[in-house]
């Protein structure tokens, strides 16, 4: 039987320790951190309460473009917080792009879309030096990778050649043009949409590009009601074009750097490490998730735990984010039909992994 909490004013939670390591950081949020440890510990819940108002903000801004998906919006802007990729795999015309638009306005950010096509070059991407005929010199132009939001359409469309241009964007946050090693605006986000569907001429995206995503989404038809709605909402105009920013200079920044200070104990450590190792050893899964796929899910966690006024991550939560963020790092075994269903899978994991109380 566990002991009972003690009680009385110098009694501090354990998921509130890790922050009081931290306490500089809470000076962003321009909340004191002085005084007792119970004054502390009020202080970290005013910091998170600080940091899911700007996130309900946010996520209701957006859903006024795309309603009843509250969950993949909350998600998605989740993995933004932290500093991750989002893969979008749905059939055409269910709100992928807009999505990716309504997160960049809301937040303010700046946005740039780059359509994949299969004679899509590198340069169309990234940028590079273009010749002056005046003077006979060359002057680098940057691509429309440098934008703190950048949709990939369709990228699966594109050519291995021009895929790989991503890569180091997506893992370094920076871009290496004509011998310069050119920083990427922060935040930066690739949210990449595929269609599962009319799947000649694609080029599929290989495992090392696929682990480089975050977490990967499917939004889903919408309901019955919504889609009646549409008909009204969208008469003269979409609501993209009405949509306004709801964060203020530095919100966002303040959000970002409370999803940093989200503490997570030695047990939740584990369960997140023990459910990664489980896909090393399932009997379905040819190739598990590697350590990217460790940190990612305690990042995503983090980033969940924050925008939802928490200063720690709860078993519940990491259990929440498993499939979205490991679903696609796991190659299974077979091919076809008689391949298993990767989100089958991790659930099951799941349901095989203790919980930590």
């Amino acid at each position: 039987m566990r002991a009972p909490a003690p009680t009385g004013r110098g009694y501090v939670p354990a998921h509130h320790v890790s922050w009081f390591h931290h306490t500089r950081s809470l000076r962003i949020f321009g909340i004191s951190t002085g005084g007792s440890p119970l004054d502390l510990a009020q202080t970290v819940t005013d910091a998170a309460q600080q940091c899911a108002r700007t996130a309900q903000a946010i996520v209701q801004n957006v859903e006024k473009v795309l309603e009843s998906k509250h969950q993949q919006v909350e998600l998605a802007l989740a993995a933004v917080v932290a500093g991750g990729h989002l893969l979008i795999e749905d059939v055409p015309g269910l709100g992928k792009t807009m999505l990716a638009r309504a997160l960049a306005v809301s937040v303010g950010l700046s946005f740039k879309r780059i359509q994949f096509t299969a004679d899509l070059m590198p340069s169309d991407i990234v940028g590079g030096p273009v010749y002056n005929p005046k003077d006979g010199s060359f002057t680098l132009r940057p691509g429309p990778v440098f934008a703190n939001i950048v949709l990939a359409d369709e990228i699966n469309r594109a050519n291995p050649r021009a895929q790989s241009a991503l890569l180091e964007c997506m893992e370094e946050g920076q871009i290496t043009l004509d011998g310069q090693t050119l920083p990427l605006p922060t935040p930066f986000a690739v949210l990449a949409t595929q269609n599962p569907i009319d799947m000649a001429g694609t080029y599929p995206l290989p495992e090392a590009q696929l682990d480089r995503f975050l977490i990967r989404l499917s939004l889903g038809y919408p309901d019955a009601d919504t889609e009646a709605g549409l008909i009204q909402s969208q008469q003269f105009s979409h609501p993209i074009s009405r949509l306004q920013p709801v964060c203020r200079a530095g919100e966002f920044e303040r959000l970002v750097a409370g999803a940093h200070e989200v503490s997570i104990t030695p047990e939740v450590a584990q369960f997140i490490a023990a459910i990664v190792r489980a896909t090393r050893k399932h009997p379905d899964i040819r190739f598990g998730a590697s350590p990217r796929g460790t940190l990612g899910l305690a990042r995503m966690a983090r980033a969940l735990s924050c925008i939802r006024g928490r200063s720690y991550v709860d078993p519940a939560v990491v259990r929440e984010v498993a499939t979205p963020v490991l679903a696609h790092r796991i190659i299974v075994q077979g091919q076809g039909a008689q391949a298993k269903d990767p989100h089958d899978i991790i659930q099951a994991i799941l349901m095989s992994q203790r919980t930590p109380q």
